[in-house]
């Protein structure tokens, strides 16, 4: 390599590591900031004592705003790093100047013990530092305020700011905080194969634990895999691969003669359709476990005993498909491609996909069926029964 080539390198290197996201999403951060900033800077002042009113819209939380508004998917800006991120530094910061015998070390130990606490209570915020090394040459500010820095204007401006930041995230389109409860994130982890530890550790080898969260990651590695299999599957549509032969029920069909249905042809849904051929909805075999499910609670029997139960007993009267079908699955068209069906039946809690003209169901895609799909590579037409 020439030393061109090599000052090339160093030089793009050097240059941004980021996209431009664009106009719509630059704007909505700084309006975002500029809305938070300027309500802070209302409130703040007139809650403070003696000549430190306009210090409690301390500097930090500029650089708060930039991480809450403008990279509001960020571990560092979730509410519990932002929050506990910058009281700790700021309560580290008045323990420091109280101890500190000259200023100058002050200002070099109070953003390091700062990173220091900050990595122990799991709470990394950028602004953190700033948060301490602000206290750190703000003596006379420390003294006047106390450890009552950490709670006012730290604290109570850093909570104000993220529940602002959770408002107008919800205002503007966006999730702030990003990552919610756990149960959110194991689906997407089990999709791509990967345990939460196993994530845990690809993020440690590339030192990014601190830039992107387990789950964050677990989605961006399930939506690599599902555009990589679109790019194998292109022009493939819902008509290529859709279950044809299909077998239906009449919405007055019983519900015994459904479960038989379904015990004798090992289906896992049926489409229901009227006199006039006109689609009205889908059973799934499910429908009629959480029938058997509650009346096994209702009559304190087994499952199976309480479904033998329930199905003898309405030879007599009945509940008919249309009390129990659903009406409210997706439905697609047979020219639909694959990409579209992709998030109902790889991504979402849908089985089943019925595929109308019109009002006429003419096929129904199933998971089975775009797993077949998916697997063999080819858009050929299974021509199977329904499932």
């Amino acid at each position: 390599m020439t030393l061109r080539e090599r000052l090339r390198l160093r030089l793009r290197h050097a240059g941004p590591a980021m996209s431009f996201a664009g106009w719509r999403e630059a704007l909505r951060a700084a309006a975002g900031a500029l809305l938070g900033l300027g309500l802070l800077g209302l409130a703040l002042p007139p809650l403070a004592r003696g000549d430190v009113g306009l210090l409690m819209l301390i500097a930090p939380f500029g650089a708060s705003a930039v991480l809450l508004f403008a990279a509001p998917n960020s571990p560092l800006a979730q509410p519990w790093s932002a929050v506990m991120g910058n009281v700790v530094s700021a309560t580290v910061a008045v323990a420091v100047v109280k101890a500190a015998p000259t200023p100058w070390l002050a200002a070099a130990l109070a953003p390091g013990l700062a990173i220091l606490a900050m990595h122990l209570t799991r709470a990394l915020h950028p602004p953190g530092g700033a948060v301490a090394l602000t206290a750190a040459l703000s003596p006379d500010m420390v003294q006047d305020l106390g450890f009552g820095f950490a709670l006012a204007p730290v604290g109570l401006g850093t909570a104000a700011m993220a529940l602002l930041a959770a408002g107008f995230a919800h205002a503007t389109g966006r999730r702030y905080p990003f990552r919610q409860a756990a149960a959110v994130d194991a689906p997407t982890s089990a999709r791509v194969g990967l345990s939460r530890e196993e994530l845990t550790e690809i993020l440690q080898e590339l030192r990014q634990s601190a830039n992107i969260g387990v789950a964050d990651l677990a989605r961006l590695i399930a939506a690599a895999e599902t555009r990589i299999a679109l790019h194998h599957h292109e022009g493939v549509t819902a008509a290529e691969i859709m279950s044809r032969d299909l077998v239906t029920v009449g919405p007055e069909t019983p519900l015994f003669a459904i479960a038989e249905i379904f015990r004798r042809h090992g289906f896992t849904s049926l489409p229901v359709v009227g006199p006039d051929g006109r689609y009205l909805g889908l059973i799934f075999q499910i429908h009629l476990i959480r029938r058997g499910d509650d009346e096994a609670r209702r009559s304190r029997r087994s499952f199976v005993g309480a479904m033998a139960r329930l199905l003898d007993r309405e030879r007599d009267s009945p509940p008919r498909a249309r009390e129990i079908m659903s009406v409210s699955t997706p439905h697609v068209a047979p020219q639909t491609p694959l990409s579209a069906l992709l998030p109902h039946l790889a991504m979402g809690d849908c089985d089943a996909l019925p595929v109308l003209e019109g009002e006429t169901i003419v096929g129904v895609v199933t998971r089975t069926d775009l797993a077949a799909a998916l697997a063999r590579g080819a858009g050929a037409s299974t021509g199977r029964p329904s499932a």
